[in-house]
């Protein structure tokens, strides 16, 4: 800026008046806005653990997500199952339902998408809120029930859109 235009500039600012501040306001003004410095990093170091985790640790208590597969299938094709990269095929539901009467309802329904040749389906068994202090019965049996059927390959607790850790994901054998 030459002197010149330094000097225009004064003489045109030569009757402002500074504006009255209330304390509230230079309060505001000083405080500087709150920043979780490290929040992308977390969320970085909780991917990566999430992903190189032991695939096969299980964990059927309350909110924890469920995770199996045999040996046949492997890492890559389960990270695709948990980020719901493969369609769902196929549903149940079995809320409300009681241990007799989902287990053959279960089973009918897998051996049928299985002939059918479903490869992905989603079986919704519920959170176990209203189970008190029992915890998720359901959830326990179901994960019980498809480590033991030939016909599942894979689970894995889906995506927060799709139920979180009230449904899970099930990869079926392919014959």
């Amino acid at each position: 800026m030459t002197d010149d235009e330094a000097d225009l500039f004064r003489r045109a600012l030569a009757d402002a008046k500074p504006l009255r501040t209330t304390k509230r306001a230079e309060e505001a003004i000083r405080k500087p806005v709150p920043k979780a410095r490290f929040s992308r990093a977390d969320e970085m170091a909780a991917l990566n653990e999430s992903l190189e985790a032991d695939i096969d640790d299980t964990e059927g208590h309350g909110g924890e997500s469920l995770r199996f597969r045999r040996p046949t299938v492997g890492r890559r094709t389960m990270r695709k199952l948990a980020r719901g990269s493969f369609s769902v095929q196929a549903e149940i539901d079995l809320h409300g339902m009681t241990v007799a009467e989902a287990k053959p309802r279960l089973l009918e329904f897998i051996e049928s998408c299985a002939r059918d040749g479903k490869l992905c389906i989603r079986v919704v068994h519920g959170k176990g809120l209203g189970s008190g202090a029992r915890g998720p019965i359901l959830k326990q049996k179901v994960n019980r029930w498809l480590r033991q059927w030939d016909a599942v390959l894979a689970f894995v607790s889906t995506r927060q859109v799709h139920g979180g850790t009230g449904a899970v994901y099930v990869l079926l054998r392919q014959d």
